[in-house]
């Protein structure tokens, strides 16, 4: 077993240990003999590197790091149980056999269901996770018969999941990872000061929140394992909802896009018309519409906050909008355009920071009322989330307090 493909009955094994603190109670509760239970739990302590119980003779007592593994495997058991229940609901199923099934489910059938997602195939999900395409084609029909309802649908291009599919891939990877937050944990307890932060970011964090913090936070520790992912906001949601990202940083959204994740802001960001230094338009004291129309822009692709102000300046169907429009998602882009051009661009005031202090861009002597956007974090509703990540939050916090008081 490896907290990367877990025996579940092991981990369940281990929760029934620390309820009942007694090898022999905790027998009964998951059907396992008495030999099996301590073997179960020696597994997990051996893979750990440490005593997860503290055996005497009136009793069985959870440890330091075992009472952070219980908790991390009681978060997992959750996931597993709202996953069930999800399937349940979508299926129509009764709710005698969702009980079953979150205590039946193995470890082997969530990776063959989490690595036929990912790959849409049975043969590329087996190469990727290296086991025979019979191994893991048996372990995820198996699932499928547990479930009851089905998981898998034939299409030209492969293998699609179902929507009760889709929903079980979601929870079981929010489920796993729960393991590896215990690793990160238990590692930490016993010296180790770093552990894995996968942040999604947004333009806006990219150049003038996230560069301070994770160079602060590298230094102190310098075995954390830190990625940066960035992209479309609506993939980097996916992301965030399905455990592969730990949060987001950069705009927020309002209202909330779902319900299973909740946005804390940071600070309010200005927006600014830029252009480059010696703009023609900066000869002028007073600027209107017509003016801005006049010259070409370089947008942001549609969805981003910006390029919907963008819109209510210039409506397609109001008669005064721009001729010559650019739109890409990079900023790096945008920014090179406007300074070798007399192109303009609408933009947080934040990120042309280190371009006004070198001279290359500047602000145009024009009020965008009401252009203040919330800028945060979006992190999963009950996410918990380990000391190493909290101290970034904590930097983030820091530093957008010091950003706030520039405006």
């Amino acid at each position: 077993m490896s907290l990367q493909n877990p025996n579940l009955k092991h981990l369940r094994a281990c929760l029934a240990v620390a309820r009942r603190q007694s090898i022999s109670a905790a027998a009964e509760d998951v059907y396992m003999s008495q030999p099996a239970v301590t073997q179960a739990v020696a597994k997990v302590e051996r893979l750990l590197g440490v005593e997860l119980f503290d055996r005497r003779p009136e009793g069985v007592f959870v440890t330091e790091p075992g009472k952070i593994f219980v908790r991390r495997v009681e978060r997992l058991q959750d996931y597993l149980v709202q996953a069930t229940a999800e399937i349940m609901r979508i299926g129509r199923r009764n709710r005698g056999h969702q009980v079953k099934l979150h205590q039946l489910v193995t470890g082997v059938q969530l990776r063959a269901l989490i690595a036929i997602s990912e790959a849409g195939s049975f043969s590329l999900a087996a190469r990727n996770v290296g086991v025979s395409q019979p191994s893991l084609h048996r372990a995820a029909r198996e699932l499928e018969q547990l479930c009851a309802v089905p998981l898998f649908e034939k299409a030209s291009t492969g293998i699609l999941l179902t929507k009760q599919a889709e929903t079980f891939v979601m929870f079981a990877k929010l489920a796993l990872v729960e393991l590896g937050q215990a690793e990160d944990e238990i590692a930490s307890w016993k010296g180790g000061r770093g552990g894995r932060i996968v942040i999604g970011s947004m333009p806006l964090a990219r150049s003038a929140i996230l560069p301070n913090a994770i160079n602060a936070i590298m230094e102190e520790f310098p075995d954390t394992r830190l990625r940066v992912v960035d992209g479309p906001y609506q993939d980097l949601l996916f992301g965030l909802r399905h455990g592969d990202i730990d949060l987001l940083i950069g705009a927020l959204r309002d209202p909330v896009p779902v319900d299973d994740v909740v946005q804390h802001k940071l600070f309010d960001d200005p927006l600014a018309i830029v252009g480059r230094v010696h703009h023609p338009l900066l000869r002028q004291k007073k600027l209107t519409p017509a003016d801005l129309a006049a010259y070409g822009w370089a947008v942001p692709l549609r969805g981003a906050p910006t390029r919907d102000y963008f819109e209510t300046m210039f409506p397609v169907d109001g008669g005064l909008r721009p001729q010559s429009i650019v739109e890409t998602g990079s900023l790096i882009l945008i920014r090179r355009m406007l300074s070798t051009s007399d192109k303009l661009t609408i933009i947080s005031r934040h990120q042309i920071m280190q371009e006004e202090k070198y001279g290359e861009l500047t602000m145009l002597p024009i009020d965008l009322p009401d252009t203040e956007r919330p800028i945060g974090l979006t992190v999963r509703k009950g996410w918990s989330p380990t000391s190493i990540q909290q101290n970034l939050i904590e930097r983030l916090e820091a530093i957008s307090e010091n950003i706030a008081t520039l405006w």
